[in-house]
């Protein structure tokens, strides 16, 4: 499948190296503070994703990630998303921090209704941690509501402690060819 952006390719084998590092800089740690998508203030570590990880998720049914490059084919934007039934799940969603408020991430968003649209799905859903509230905002302005849902956030051992008990609210937006 083309999208309407030629930056946007999905992803494969090869590319999991630069899908981790872009998860890991955009949530975790002191450079992902160069941007305004951090987690850092509520999960210890530098964690976010690791290569077993991200190749688990690639692998499964229905995963695929795309993928947004610059011209020098450096990988500057980043999304998992997996079909369920006739929803898509959004996530591994990355941006690199010293690229937002560039529009990359809008443009993954867009590829992403593609993508569900060309999968037959009428839904596009995520999980985004309670507590971010401006992130939460702009996936609102991109036409994303809360469906109500609360799920617990719990630590797995590898993605760092967190400094607050969290919780991800349930967002959702319908999409239509």
């Amino acid at each position: 499948m083309a999208f309407t952006d030629n930056m946007i390719q999905y992803g494969n084998d090869g590319d999991v190296p630069a899908i981790v590092d872009l998860l890991n800089i955009g949530y975790r740690g002191e450079h992902s503070r160069k941007g305004w998508t951090t987690e850092a203030d509520l999960i210890q570590g530098e964690v976010r994703s690791n290569a077993d990880q991200v190749l688990q998720t690639l692998h499964e049914p229905g995963s695929t990630f795309l993928l947004y490059r610059d011209h020098e084919n450096t990988l500057l934007g980043c999304v998992n998303l997996k079909k369920h039934d006739n929803r898509i799940y959004l996530g591994m969603f990355s941006v690199d921090p010293e690229q937002q408020g560039a529009g990359i991430g809008g443009k993954l968003l867009k590829a992403a209704e593609e993508h569900a649209i060309a999968q037959g799905c009428h839904s596009i859903y995520m999980y985004v941690i309670s507590r971010r509230e401006e992130l939460i905002n702009w996936y609102k302005r991109k036409g994303y509501t809360e469906t109500g849902e609360r799920i617990p956030f719990k630590e797995d051992g590898i993605t760092g402690k967190h400094n607050f008990e969290l919780e991800f609210l349930v967002l959702e937006k319908k999409v239509s060819g």
